[in-house]
């Protein structure tokens, strides 16, 4: 083709487009495979669907209802089990069969740590700590799943995973604990009728900040939906967060985060031969005299000052002269940079279990934290890995397993106040009185620890006799205490017994 005939046929193609192409509408892109897994018990047969759903928005102009407008497309993959060991196929009454809804926190974190770390039939091999699995890793079936007693639907939040806001719409409405609440709760909403489980029992999960969405979405759902659960389930839920940052006014943290800097110190060969449950039970009942002292400020004698330096040095195996220096007040990003430092190491802030080395020995903070980089190699591999060979979806975009594009996080809501939503998951309560807590708490969770999470929960205003109703588990292991292979048996197996009971009203 010549020059003067390329310019010929643009001018023509020019010329006979008046006006833009419409953009196509967004629509679901989903793909559905069969599987089965094998276990001691006999084998589980299942459905597996994997790919992008499209969240739709109802638009009013001048009041006047104008349709439902794409705002996002979410990834989600769900689970249903077609026929369980010594069991007929499927039965259809779908008052029988319990679901999950999982979703991880951050914010920023997609559903993969739950999904292939404790809930779904098949799981990463990571290893754990002195013992981690080398590159390319591995992926193994998980013979725990919880897919045992309930179906399960893992959402990964707009900008997580492959989540992201359809072409020409703003991400940012979505980046913010209302927007979060929303969108998470309408994809509940659509995935349970589109799929007729409102009459299934039904629960929800969620970790970290997933447990901030998951306390506030038990409230959220009964409120404007009508959509009442069976179970709320929180592993290492953020329910305060007062409770977990050092505030330039609150001394809150420090009694709350004392017990865990005991338990790391003993892990770490600090405190001799104390063992965890003394130097733990020493520390919680010194937490309120801490508090008395911290509370009291320039008040406190000199004598009783140095009484309490000496008090929480010989519980952290930090030395005195650092505790004094600190005013009393430890921040755990600082703690965890100082207490490995003469060996030349920083401890982990999820799990303090795990070390690592800094490119030097000066930072006043941990530089990064080393058990996310023992962990986030393992479970982005097996991710990718996962879905494109075995659940056959394949999508070009990067999968956001940890993003930071939702930052800054809004938190407007609470302006003036604390973060705290132990007060939604009390109302979901009060008003659902049926409604059952668990909660999974790590002794090495060193950004929400056991101590800081049962603060919260002692907070709650509800009467005493629906305390019956929730019910807490502390595992030896961090953050994601799955990660720990006796604490994730271990926990399977209650999570699996909570549905069970919660979804049988015993």
């Amino acid at each position: 083709m010549t020059d003067d005939e390329k310019t010929t046929q643009t001018d023509s193609t020019t010329k006979s487009t008046s006006r833009p192409a419409e953009k196509p509408e967004p629509t679901d892109d989903l793909v559905t495979t069969s599987h089965t897994l094998h276990t001691p018990q006999g084998d589980l047969a299942y459905t597996a669907t994997t790919g992008r759903i499209v969240l739709r928005q109802e638009v009013l102009t001048e009041d006047k209802y104008d349709g439902r407008k794409a705002k996002a497309e979410v990834s989600i993959t769900y689970y249903t089990l077609d026929s369980s060991p010594g069991s007929e196929p499927r039965d259809t009454d779908v008052t029988r069969r319990p679901v999950t809804f999982a979703f991880n926190g951050g914010p920023g974190s997609s559903s993969v740590w739950l999904h292939l770390g404790l809930l779904g039939p098949r799981r990463v091999d990571s290893g754990d700590v002195g013992n981690l699995t080398p590159p390319p890793y591995g992926l193994v079936d998980n013979l725990e799943t919880l897919l045992h007693v309930s179906d399960l639907v893992f959402i990964d939040p707009v900008s997580t995973g492959f989540s992201r806001a359809t072409e020409g719409e703003q991400a940012k409405p979505f980046h913010g604990f209302t927007g979060d609440l929303e969108s998470v709760g309408e994809i509940i909403r659509l995935w349970t009728s589109r799929n007729d489980r409102w009459m299934s029992p039904k629960f929800l999960i969620g970790e970290s900040y997933g447990g901030t969405r998951g306390a506030a979405l038990a409230e959220y759902l009964q409120q404007r939906f009508g959509m009442f659960f069976n179970g709320v389930m929180l592993v290492a839920p953020a329910l305060n967060l007062e409770a977990l940052f050092d505030g330039e006014h609150s001394n809150l943290p420090h009694p709350l985060f004392l017990p865990l800097y005991a338990a790391t110190a003993q892990y770490h060969g600090l405190l001799g031969d104390r063992t965890l449950d003394e130097v733990v039970a020493e520390a919680r009942d010194w937490a309120d005299t801490y508090a008395s002292v911290l509370a009291r400020g320039a008040r406190v004698p000199d004598d009783e000052r140095a009484a309490a330096v000496t008090k929480i040095a010989s519980l952290t195996g930090l030395d005195e002269d650092y505790v004094d220096r600190a005013n009393l007040r430890l921040e755990h990003t600082r703690v965890y940079a100082e207490l490995l430092r003469s060996r030349r190491l920083v401890t982990g802030r999820l799990d303090t279990r795990f070390t690592g080395p800094a490119d030097h020995y000066l930072h006043e903070q941990m530089p990064y934290d080393p058990f996310m980089t023992a962990i986030s190699g393992p479970y982005t591999a097996a991710l990718h890995h996962y879905l494109r060979g075995e659940l056959e979806y394949e999508h070009d975009a990067i999968y956001e397993t940890l993003s930071r594009q939702v930052h800054p996080w809004s938190y407007k809501e609470f302006e003036g106040q604390a973060v705290d939503v132990a007060d939604k998951l009390a109302t979901a309560m009060i008003l659902n009185p049926h409604l059952r807590v668990h909660i999974a708490m790590g002794r090495y969770d060193g950004g929400v620890p056991v101590e800081a999470i049962e603060y919260s929960l002692d907070q709650m205003a509800i009467p005493a006799s629906y305390r019956d109703r929730i019910e807490t588990r502390v595992y030896p292991a961090g953050h994601m205490m799955y990660v720990h292979p006796e604490s994730r048996t271990a926990q399977a197996a209650d999570l699996a017994d909570f549905v069970r009971r919660a979804a049988n009203r015993d």
